[in-house]
């Protein structure tokens, strides 16, 4: 039977241990990504000696759009509102709401499945060949993966903290050793290669997921973690005792956030849909492209995605949707302010630190992880450019989790139309900077529209908290003395680029690291001893085990 059924309402939990719990799980996932995309890291370089830039565009850009176009129309607006408000409420009504992404994702796969293979234009098949199959694999792995639906949001609403990084970061090494091997030892298959792939990666994703949830069924955990189901079939979908398929409040939140959603995917793969529809670059530079960005974004999928991902819950359990702060729990308004100045201030030290380390050893890095494909051309300039956007990527991240987490519906919808302004103005600066920049204008698009997009956030954060005594936005505001030893630290780096990096020898090479290892040390020395107060968060809230204070 289901676990019982009661109506929404306050969490009964305190604020602290949601802070708590929602730090373990951003830690948790850190330390364990870093393990694994350590793994695929590199495996994926490996990989790389044996790919041509234009199966990279195919498999990377185009059928990786079409499957993240599907799962992120599929299931966004979803997750959002199923992650929104207490875990005690009718878990039944929920779980029949997240079964509809199955047949929602079905519908994309068909309909841009068909775009994809009759619309687009194809690749040449005597290059890359088998593409539609690769269009009917990519399309059915994200109906698979929607299958994992139930058990991700139970996983994440009762912070089942290590189960998705777990999950997920198997499911990608075993992917890329499938395609290390096969290339490696079967390269005329091309697609089928990538198309077998997917569909592994998918498959034992959702399986992790119901493995875990079956132990738990029988294991004394159940009762601990306070799951509201206690067998499998409770995950079914199934019709209430009041004879209600689902929530409408949920439903109708859903609805909001699914005219988000459909925005937001526009302005998180413009860059992709530009090269798609408008072919502004030739599927080898798309490769190239790709592959930088890849890697330009290591530190946001690492860093910024699991403190995202676990704070939104923090901030969507601690604050009421559409309720001023005067009409809220005061100490829960302050615990929030507290969290987001703090946030605001670690996200902002890690973006820059990335942007002034990262200009001077973009070269070094390509070079080590791809060689001449990638360190020689538009590379090192995509790469340095790209950092300066991860550094507007990870505020960005961070105000936007706070905003939707505490935006009301009527919110939400007004947010949307603004949304709806900047997708246009994003594509089109994205496709008309390229044409005038090449590649590397997607990147200066990107950052335009994260300007924009911070500006908003940071507004309504304003608002929020205007009648109140709290300023988290001060977060933004790092210590002057920080910032100097951060321009130093970029003036020296870029010094010992241009006279020990980067085609002087493996020697130099390293001097060149030492010298940047150095830098940043004193950088991070000062941090410790100008931002006293973060420390105190990193160390209390990311690292328990290491400090006898307690949340």
């Amino acid at each position: 039977m289901r676990g019982p059924e009661v109506p929404g309402g306050p969490d009964p939990r305190a604020g602290s241990e949601v802070l708590g719990q929602a730090a373990r799980l951003a830690s948790s996932g850190l330390l364990l990504q870093v393990l694994f995309r350590l793994i695929t890291f590199g495996l994926n370089a490996f990989t790389l000696r044996f790919l041509s830039k234009e199966i990279l565009g195919i498999v990377n850009v185009r059928l990786t759009l079409l499957y993240s176009t599907v799962t992120f129309l599929a299931r966004e607006a979803f997750r959002r509102a199923c992650l929104s408000g207490s875990t005690n409420r009718n878990w039944s009504q929920t779980i029949n709401l997240l079964w509809l992404t199955v047949p929602l994702g079905l519908f994309w796969s068909l309909f841009l499945g068909r775009v994809w293979s009759q619309i687009l234009e194809v690749p040449d098949p005597n290059v890359v060949p088998n593409y539609g199959v690769g269009v009917a694999a990519f399309g059915l792995s994200a109906v698979i993966e929607l299958l994992g639906e139930p058990f991700w949001v139970l996983a994440q609403t009762h912070m089942l903290v290590r189960l998705k990084v777990i999950a997920e970061s198997l499911s990608v090494i075993l992917r890329c050793v499938f395609i290390a091997v096969l290339v490696v030892c079967l390269p005329h298959w091309g697609l089928y290669i990538f198309s077998l792939a997917q569909l592994l990666y998918t498959t034992v994703l959702v399986l992790c997921y119901a493995i875990h949830f079956m132990k738990l069924m029988n294991s004394q955990e159940l009762t601990k973690k306070s799951l509201p189901i206690s067998r499998m079939t409770d995950l079914l979908p199934h019709i209430t005792s009041n004879r209600t398929f689902v929530n409408w409040k949920e439903a109708k939140l859903t609805w909001s956030f699914f005219k988000q959603s459909f925005l937001k995917q526009i302005l998180t793969e413009g860059e992709r849909y530009v090269m798609t529809f408008w072919n502004v670059l030739d599927f080898g530079d798309q490769g190239v492209y790709d592959v930088v960005n890849n890697l330009g974004s290591l530190v946001a999928r690492l860093v910024f995605q699991p403190i995202e991902e676990s704070f939104y819950i923090f901030f969507a359990k601690v604050l009421e949707r559409g309720k001023s702060v005067k009409l809220q729990k005061q100490e829960d308004i302050a615990m929030a302010a507290a969290v987001l100045e703090s946030l605001l201030k670690l996200v902002l030290l890690i973006g820059l630190t990335i942007t002034v380390f990262g200009y001077s050893y973009s070269q070094l890095a390509l070079d080590i992880y791809g060689g001449s494909l990638l360190s020689t051309g538009s590379g090192p300039v995509l790469l340095r450019s790209y950092c300066l956007y991860v550094l507007l990527l990870a505020v960005n991240g961070v105000t936007e989790c706070f905003t939707f987490a505490s935006m009301s519906k009527e919110e939400v919808d007004r947010h949307n139309f603004l949304m709806l302004v900047l997708s246009f103005t994003f594509l089109l600066s994205s496709y008309f900077l390229t044409k005038w920049q090449g590649s590397v204008g997607f990147i200066f698009a990107n950052c335009f529209n994260m300007g924009i997009r911070i500006t908003q956030s940071t507004h309504y954060i304003y608002r929020y908290y205007r009648e109140s005594p709290h300023r988290p936005l001060a977060g933004l505001l790092p210590s002057p003395f920080l910032l100097v030893v951060y321009v130093l630290s970029g003036v020296i780096t870029g010094i010992s680029e241009v006279f020990l990096c980067c085609e002087r020898g493996w020697l130099t090479r390293l001097l060149h690291i030492i010298v940047g290892a150095l830098c940043l040390g004193a950088t991070l020395v000062t941090v410790f001893f100008t931002e006293t107060k973060l420390v105190s968060f990193v160390r209390t809230q990311f690292l328990p085990k290491y400090t006898q204070k307690k949340t």
